[in-house]
């Protein structure tokens, strides 16, 4: 057992060594995470969602009317405007709380000024208001989204890096789209959810087979007559 003095008289190089050996093996008892078949069917479900709305896109660029006289504008921005209020205010309680939470409301406060941009420009095309929406994105919505996002990913790549530091790593922290979510796998989800599949069915039919009968008439197994 390791007590807290002898464990300080170990090196910073000879503890990350220990803290890498006692994480390797906890990996080696417990389930890869995110290798279930429920989470590659719904990985598959998303792809099958980009390539629907994919077609669906282009359906409505085809048939859409140029212009259109909608209802219920006021509500719709009103809405609107107090959903990108709430992500602010959640936003500015857990930058104050230094809650984790804060890389979540920074990505969907980002969100939500882009789209505010977007149908600002958009909807104003044509009319006296125009200048003014564009300018409002360039100048306001777009540069407060850009910011969000870079603190976004400086808070993650930090929490990555002290996660890293705890389990003895010394590299620095990668790209975030080279870091694995849960766990390394292998394969595709849709390989993966195959191969699990053709598993199911050979347990199938190995249990609805049945034990096979050991003593073969006239072997020497075979009690005496």
């Amino acid at each position: 057992m390791f007590d807290a003095e002898s464990l300080r008289t170990l090196s910073k190089a000879e503890r990350r060594q220990l803290m890498r050996a006692l994480i390797d093996l906890d990996r080696e008892t417990e389930p890869v995470p995110g290798s279930s078949w429920k989470w590659d069917a719904a990985l598959v479900a998303m792809v099958g969602c980009c390539v629907a709305l994919g077609v669906w896109i282009g359906l409505l660029a085809v048939t859409l009317p140029p212009h259109y006289r909608a209802g219920g504008w006021r509500g719709t921005w009103v809405g609107f405007d107090i959903g990108e209020l709430i992500a602010f205010l959640a936003t500015g309680w857990a930058a104050w709380r230094r809650r984790q939470l804060l890389i979540v409301s920074l990505v969907v406060l980002a969100t939500l000024l882009i789209c505010d941009a977007w149908f600002d420009v958009m909807l104003d095309e044509h009319t006296p208001g125009f200048p003014t929406s564009v300018a409002s994105a360039l100048l306001v919505e777009l540069p407060l989204a850009l910011l969000a996002v870079v603190f976004a990913r400086r808070l993650l790549r930090m929490a990555i890096g002290q996660m890293m530091r705890y389990e003895g790593l010394t590299e620095p922290v990668p790209p975030l789209w080279q870091i694995p979510l849960l766990g390394p796998s292998t394969g595709s989800p849709l390989r993966r959810l195959m191969a699990a599949r053709a598993r199911q069915r050979v347990t199938a039919g190995a249990a609805t087979a049945g034990p096979s009968n050991p003593a073969a008439p006239g072997s020497s197994d075979s009690p005496p007559a």
